[in-house]
Formats: C-alpha cells, sequence, structure tokens
C-alpha cells in the first residue's frame, strides 16, 4: 500500500510517495508560503496531486512543525508559520480527496526512525533532533506517544537552568538553550571573545560573525574553542538524557537533526558523560546512544507510515 508523507517547514514542503518498508518511491520539493495558510494547503494539495498521478494511494499522512491537538487534525499553534486554531485536515482532505492525517514533525521523524531507521528492534525510543533547537519524539512499547493533548515530548524545552537564558518559547532555561545549534555558536562566540588565543583558527574562518559551519571546522581542524564549545554541548546533552531516563527509561536514545552531522566531535562524549550522570548507575542498564539514520526524508517517512494506522 503506497502513501504520501509531507513534511511541512517554515522554508519548505517535502513530499514524497512511501511504501510499506519505508521507501522513498518518489518526491517533491515547493517553497512554503509561510504567511498564508490557505495557500499552504494549496500547496499540500498540489504537491499530493502530482505525485499521486499514476498511483493508487491509500492515504495523505502530514508532519507540521507546531503543536497538533489529539484528533491529529488541527495545529494549534506554529512557531515558523502563521497556522493558529487551524483546521488542516479538514483543509487538506477537502482538497485531495484522500483520508489525511497530521502529525507533529518531530513525532513524525521519531516513528520513521523507530520503524525503519537506527530504532530498529529496540521498543522504547527517544528521539532528540538537535537543530536550531531541541525536537523529541517518544516511540513507547511499540506505540508513538503523544500525550493527552497531543503536545507530549517538546523535550528541547526542559527548563534545566531556573532563571536562565531566554528562550523562543517564552520561558527561562529551556534545555534547547544550553544543548542545540543556537547554543554551540553562542558557547563559541563567547569563548572567543573571552579568550581569542584559543580560537584563532575559528576566528580566522569566520572573518566576522561566528556561525555553526565555522565551529564545525574549526574544530575539525583542532582549535580550542571550538572544541570546548563542542565539549559544554556534549555535557549538557549527556544531562538532558540522564534526566530523562529517570523519567522515561528508555533502551535508546537516537540523536539526529543537523548537529548530528557533526557527531564524531561530540557523541562519544556524550555517551561517557550520560552513562556517568545516570541515576542508580552501576545497578541499571545504560540506553544506547544511536545516531539518526534516515536523514532529512526521515519526517516525510514518518507521516505518511503515520496515515496507514487506525
Amino acid at each position: 500500500m503506497l502513501t504520501i508523507g509531507v513534511d511541512i517547514g517554515g522554508t519548505k514542503i517535502a513530499a514524497g510517495v512511501v511504501d510499506e518498508d519505508g521507501r522513498v518511491q518518489d518526491h517533491l520539493l515547493r517553497p512554503t508560503p509561510a504567511d498564508d495558510v490557505d495557500r499552504v494547503a494549496e500547496t499540500i494539495a498540489e504537491v499530493v496531486g502530482e505525485l499521486r498521478r499514476g498511483r493508487d494511494i491509500e492515504a495523505v499522512g502530514l508532519g507540521a512543525a507546531g503543536f497538533v491537538d489529539e484528533t491529529r487534525s488541527v495545529v494549534r499553534f506554529a512557531p515558523n508559520l502563521a497556522w493558529r486554531e487551524e483546521p488542516l485536515q479538514k483543509k487538506v482532505s477537502s482538497l485531495v480527496g484522500l483520508p489525511v492525517v497530521v502529525e507533529n514533525d518531530a513525532n513524525a521523524t521519531a516513528w520513521a526512525e523507530a520503524r525503519f531507521g537506527a530504532g530498529r528492534g529496540q521498543s522504547h525510543v527517544v528521539l532528540l533532533t538537535v537543530g536550531t533547537g531541541i525536537g523529541g519524539g517518544l516511540v513507547f512499547d511499540g506505540a508513538l506517544y503523544r500525550g493527552r493533548w497531543g503536545m507530549g515530548a517538546e523535550l528541547g524545552h526542559m527548563q534545566v537552568v531556573p532563571g536562565g537564558r531566554l528562550c523562543g518559547c517564552g520561558n527561562l532555561g529551556c534545555w534547547e538553550q544550553y544543548a542545540s545549534g543556537r547554543a554551540l555558536v553562542m558557547e563559541a562566540r563567547e569563548i572567543a571573545a573571552a579568550d581569542p588565543q584559543r580560537a584563532g583558527i575559528l576566528l580566522g574562518l569566520a572573518g566576522g560573525t561566528i556561525e555553526g559551519e565555522e565551529v564545525t571546522e574549526a574544530a575539525r581542524l583542532g582549535d580550542e574553542a571550538a572544541l570546548a564549545a563542542f565539549s559544554v554541548l556534549a555535557g549538557w546533552l549527556a544531562q538532558g538524557m540522564a534526566d530523562l531516563s529517570a523519567v522515561l527509561d528508555p533502551g535508546c536514545f537516537i540523536i539526529g537533526g543537523g548537529v548530528s552531522r557533526a557527531a564524531d566531535l561530540f557523541v562519544d562524549q556524550v555517551r561517557e558523560t550520560y552513562a556517568a550522570l545516570l541515576t542508580g548507575r552501576g545497578h541499571r542498564p545504560v540506553a544506547e546512544v544511536r545516531l539518526a539514520e534516515l536523514g532529512p526524508s526521515a519526517g516525510l517517512v514518518g507521516a505518511a507510515d503515520l496515515a496507514r494506522l487506525p
């Protein structure tokens, strides 16, 4: 059975035809008309229509970056789109004439990795998408955990520093302010400003404002400031994962997102520090820490597969 998955981000809409084994048979990419909610639905319908030609498509799954209600039909809030209480399922279904399911994009990614990617063989999986912020998804006992209102697994917004850095969500001290791509860059800038001699390579590469790509390249060239920034990132990731283990007791953490492309610079420290911080360490199993396997197609693959479920 073929379904279509659509991953709707703030800048692009990625869609693909996906089979029951999670393989993408065809895909399309379109810019997101982020400030026009009706045009977003129309663009989704257009890409579905193109991908549907000559194929027997059973359903459509939409991965949306925002709060999706418990019925998997309404986007209550999206930080990077104009959706506010948006009846996305109803709109798109009426345009395409197919069953439609809406899911949070990180949840869809978690489902894809658990079913077809790094989480294969694991029944209790925590996905962390480490990019500009931190997204999360939970698959427990082989089922996606969404919470009572469909808004669970917003892991990046656990408070880790009371009264800490201001987060885009409006709260202070959220985990993603210390363990994300944005946090990595902030840390590198602070270290370089305080001790420029440690950041010679980084400052030379940046030539001005330090950004994430320069931090990664400088770290691979041995820059002390860049390496220190990655070490701070690893420590914060490990601390949050240890705290999550105390509550959830997962068998596996999967780290994905843009920052995971530089995993060679920090994942070993994450594994070591996570194990050292575990509550009851030495008397309990240690969850595996794996890297995501499906890349940027994970969201649409997960959305397509979730559209098959009752």
